[in-house]
């Protein structure tokens, strides 16, 4: 068994290191698919601030939405969200065309000026990629899953030369889980994967900036005001992000006029100022510098918020781009904001510009992702940041700012799209089986309580007739030790007239019904006992229970359940999200194969889902049991296939012209 493990995690390990360098090589090609949009566009002779940006712009949204509409829908948007959908849906499976399709969309919205990052969309990339591979490889679930993570991570890692930062945000965002199990494959693809980009595009992902400290403790006031200002922006942000975005779906039908309407828009907000377009990684270091800076405050406020605007409907246009990169030149120009506000009647330190702006960028992103960690340690990897001056600035700022985001918007940028579309995420922790069940759900009662004066022959005796091998000493409700049939047999001379207390094993470990049972069984495995007191969690010595070996049996049978229950949630969900499903009726023909037959005798296809049935002015909620009969109007629900399929089963024997006519026209996905 251990052999087989022992293979299995190096074998793991390997595809991570293969995935870490794909996703490598997929982030590089990104970095020159930009370059080769940017080259064409100065080929052409536009350059900042240029009309033609106003055709520009609009045709690379219609061609990245074309992209999305007709080869891969999935390339739409972020790519995070879509990457979480295929963890959450299909068990980490996703498209190997989302890969060629996702580079080309996001060069063609972005690299011609529209505003969004490249990070979400290379998430999306990663995640693909590893998928692919995996599947080639023949891995269960599991291993997908840890691998799709990995290849997430690995993309953050590559993108900003960061690999820490990618595998917290692999955890926190993709995963929402820091099991120990995907770690290992996480930390391996992120590493090989910034190494690979490194080597392929250099430090061109990179951003440079000295240290910073913390001059004075009183700075923090300054800090925790940044964070309220950041706070309220980047929920402000999130909002505008969902408002557009339901907007757009609102009105899907006007077809090819959303990617013109939304490019127009974009294009004038970049002509006013060029910063507001591409990814913001430029401006963001110009602010770091000082290059970005205004002499105004509210000028910087304007900035931030016109990169609010224009990432909102670059994003919602149906092309391909990201609020990851677009969420740190907020945060910086607000940071810069604070700085021009504060700094001339600031008289008690230096305020440090970078700092400020570097806090902000931390900030933005622990509000719009909802990922405090990895916004703390992206800064110092991104930034190269030698000291930790800032540690504690950063804490606080992102802390505050999260904590206040989550009580006004409690949806990240990466979850909105996801609860528009009927998926709610349920962090279940990916750790072991039992992890999921608590000792108080499977606990016993003891087969007897002995006291401690009881005689060793009268507890043998007991337990003889009960077939168990040992029990709880107690005095009352307190536990006094466990008495085993081990220790029994250590008792010399009259067993009659020996008591337990001279056998027992006394101050006996103990668990709580609030632990998890795979604790309970890591205590039994190490001291080699079968069975534990279960003890109240507000008194040690209170016996309530008993956990033992065969507890320990129910709890994985319980476990095995919750999971079937949980994978069978996540099926339903898939059919109710499949843009392909929607609910039909259909009328029964006389004498058809379901005419006189009950429910469970009817052969219905796969996929599909009897909700009601109208017999006359009577609604009925069917079961196996109810029986089916000429002129039933039946309500279903299933994909297209299914429909036909089902109305081919019900004109299976009928004579004559009498079918089983669809009589609601379908109302589910628009038919491609």
């Amino acid at each position: 068994m251990g052999a087989a493990t022992d293979s299995d995690t190096t074998g793991l390990a390997l595809l991570s290191l293969v995935v870490g360098f794909g996703v490598g090589l997929g982030t590089a090609a990104m970095v020159w698919s930009f370059d080769a949009v940017h080259w064409v566009v100065r080929a052409l002779g536009i350059g900042d601030g240029s009309f033609w940006l106003f055709l520009l712009i609009p045709v690379g949204f219609v061609t990245a939405w074309a992209i999305a509409r007709h080869i891969a829908p999935e390339v739409a948007g972020d790519g995070v969200p879509e990457t979480i959908a295929s963890l959450l849906l299909r068990g980490g499976r996703m498209r190997h065309r989302s890969i060629p399709a996702k580079l080309a969309a996001t060069a063609l919205t972005v690299g011609v000026g529209g505003s969004g990052g490249r990070e979400g969309p290379v998430v999306q990339l990663g995640s693909s990629i590893a998928s692919v591979i995996a599947t080639k490889f023949k891995l269960g679930e599991h291993h997908i899953r840890s691998l799709v993570a990995a290849g997430a991570g690995a993309a953050i890692g590559a993108t900003f030369n960061a690999p820490i930062a990618g595998m917290l945000f692999a955890m926190e965002v993709i995963l929402s889980s820091f099991a120990v199990r995907h770690m290992s494959a996480i930390v391996i693809a992120s590493v090989s994967a910034a190494v690979t980009s490194r080597l392929l595009v250099g430090d061109e992902l990179a951003m440079a900036s000295s240290a910073f400290t913390l001059g004075d403790p009183r700075e923090l006031a300054v800090y925790l005001g940044l964070a309220l200002v950041v706070a309220v922006i980047g929920v402000g942000f999130l909002w505008l992000l969902d408002r557009t975005e339901r907007t757009v779906e609102q009105y899907r039908e006007l077809g090819v006029l959303v990617p013109v309407g939304t490019g127009v828009l974009v294009a004038a907000l970049v002509v006013f100022e060029p910063a507001l377009g591409g990814t913001g990684q430029d401006g963001a270091e110009s602010l770091l510098t000082g290059g970005l800076l205004a002499d105004a405050w509210w000028i910087m406020l304007l900035l931030a918020l016109g990169k609010a605007l224009a990432t909102a409907l670059t994003i919602s246009s149906g092309g391909s781009g990201g609020a990851f990169m677009p969420s740190l030149f907020m945060g910086a120009a607000i940071g810069a904001a604070i700085y021009e506000l504060v700094e001339p009647i600031w008289d008690i330190s230096s305020l440090p510009l970078g700092g400020l702006v570097l806090v902000g960028m931390a900030t933005m992103f622990a509000v719009v992702g909802r990922a405090p960690l990895t916004a703390i340690l992206l800064v110092f990897e991104v930034t190269g940041a030698r000291d930790y001056g800032l540690i504690l600035p950063l804490m606080l700022s992102a802390t505050v700012a999260t904590l206040i985001a989550d009580r006004l918007h409690p949806a990240s940028a990466y979850t909105m799209p996801l609860i528009r579309r009927g998926i709610h995420m349920v962090k279940s922790p990916e750790v072991d089986v039992l992890d999921s069940v608590t000792v108080g759900e499977v606990m016993s009662q003891p087969p007897f309580v002995a006291s401690a004066d009881t005689s060793v022959a009268r507890v043998q005796s007991e337990l003889d007739a009960r077939r168990s091998h040992g029990t709880v000493v107690a005095e009352g409700r307190r536990v006094l030790g466990v008495a085993t049939m081990t220790d029994l047999a250590k008792a010399e001379g009259d067993t009659n007239a020996v008591p337990v207390s001279k056998v027992m094993t006394v101050n006996p470990f103990t668990v709580h019904p609030t632990d998890q049972v795979s604790h309970a069984l890591e205590v039994m495995a190490s001291l080699g006992v079968g069975r534990l007191p279960v003890v109240d969690t507000g008194d040690d010595s209170a016996l309530i229970g008993m956990f033992r070996r065969e507890d320990a049996v129910n709890a994985y049978h319980l476990a095995l359940g919750q999971r079937t229950d949980h994978a069978l949630s996540r099926h339903r969900l898939t059919q109710r999200t499949d843009p392909g499903t929607g609910y039909f009726d259909f009328r029964v023909p006389f004498g058809s194969i379901a005419d006189g037959r009950m429910v469970r005798e009817v052969g219905w296809p796969e996929g599909v889902t009897l909700v009601s049935i109208r017999r006359g002015r009577e609604v009925i909620v069917p079961n196996g049991l109810t029986l089916l009969g000429a002129d039933d109007v039946v309500t279903a629900f299933g994909s297209e296939g299914a429909q036909r399929a089902t109305i081919l089963r019900m004109d299976a024997g009928v004579e004559d012209d009498v079918t089983a006519e669809i009589i609601l026209e379908w109302d589910g996905g628009e038919e491609e």
